[in-house]
């Protein structure tokens, strides 16, 4: 059973950094919290793909000395997954943090719970 974590070591640490961020995030209350843990939930996740594109001896996919075999190179696909996903993730961060910041100057608390309450005794305007 070691020896198949140790193989797997970096698909391994993914998951455990998947569910710290999971757990992070349905146990916190605080919203900055909870942006950390959906973070920690998605570096996870990239993780995980970068190490499923790698292939041991087989290098980045860009034509070199004319070697035009596709066995010779690594999918370039989960790569380019990651970098997407990472441009995802800081403008989701940044937008998070904004509203998260309005909140705050609007209940003076970051706990959502607290928010919730103070939403609910609010009139509409």
């Amino acid at each position: 059973m070691w020896q198949a974590l140790y193989e797997n070591l970096e698909q391994t640490v993914a998951a455990i950094l998947f569910g710290i961020g999971f757990t992070i995030l349905l146990l916190q209350r605080n919203m900055i919290r909870k942006i950390i843990g959906l973070n920690i939930m998605s570096t996870a996740t990239y993780l995980f793909l970068a190490s499923m594109g790698f292939i041991e001896g087989r290098k980045a996919p860009i034509v070199m000395d004319g070697v035009t075999d596709a066995a010779a190179y690594i999918n370039p696909i989960p790569a380019g997954l990651v970098l997407t996903g990472i441009v995802v993730s800081v403008s989701f961060t940044g937008i998070m943090l904004a509203l998260t910041v309005r909140l705050y100057r609007r209940y003076r608390t970051l706990d959502i719970d607290q928010i919730a309450l103070l939403a609910k005794g609010e009139d509409l305007p």
